[in-house]
């Protein structure tokens, strides 16, 4: 019996190599450069990561640290802290404070201070004088410097409690309550004695020493 070599038969021969390579078209080399360049010219330059980088960095730079910060001022009476329950004293600055915002909630400063990113932020020096007559000229030299606030009237006693301004930015109206007193609580001065006679310890709010502890 004949055996027939089929891979023989299927192998292409040189002539059919020819042709089909003579069929093919020719591609140079400045062809495919130029498909390259083609190519690349319609798509966008990509963006690294150090690009995105710097240009969100400049997106989120902070304000500078001079910056003058918005800051409301609420001042209440001394009198009253020593006599009324602090809880009543508290709510009438919370009053002065509401009304005052409220009052001028279009103004400007206003705004910046409620705004979303100031609203966890926000700013309050509350200070004390010592009773109805200083709260009295306290506001009366506010409205004689156009200084916007808020003279709380206790009703229906009709008893002035505390005054709260509109914010401002702090270089406008901090001149107004530079001779005030920050508020401080009754163990303040229950310590006070105690801080006269500990030198260096002057500058160093009493109540510190007392919290947590029985008198």
């Amino acid at each position: 019996m004949a055996y027939v070599s089929f891979p023989s038969l299927l192998r292409p021969s040189p002539s059919s190599r020819r042709i089909r390579a003579a069929q093919l078209p020719a591609v140079s080399v400045w062809n495919r450069a130029s498909v390259l360049g083609s190519n690349s010219m319609s798509k966008p330059a990509a963006v690294s990561v150090s690009d995105t980088n710097s240009i969100s960095s400049q997106n989120d730079t902070p304000p500078p640290e001079n910056a003058d910060v918005l800051v409301q001022y609420v001042v209440l009476r001394r009198d009253l802290i020593d006599t009324w329950p602090l809880g009543s004293v508290v709510t009438q600055g919370c009053h002065a404070s509401v009304s005052a915002i409220w009052s001028n909630k279009d103004d400007p400063h206003t705004v910046d201070y409620c705004s979303p990113e100031s609203i966890d932020s926000m700013h309050k020096v509350t200070l004390e004088v010592k009773g109805e007559p200083q709260i009295l000229n306290l506001s009366e030299k506010l409205k004689s410097g156009a200084i916007i606030h808020k003279l709380w009237i206790e009703q229906p006693e009709n008893i002035p409690t505390c005054l709260a301004t509109k914010p401002y930015p702090k270089s406008l109206v901090s001149s107004y309550f530079k001779k005030l007193k920050l508020l401080c609580g009754k163990l303040c001065y229950e310590g006070s004695d105690l801080l006269t006679k500990s030198k260096g310890l002057l500058d160093v709010c009493p109540r510190r020493l007392f919290i947590g502890k029985k008198r």
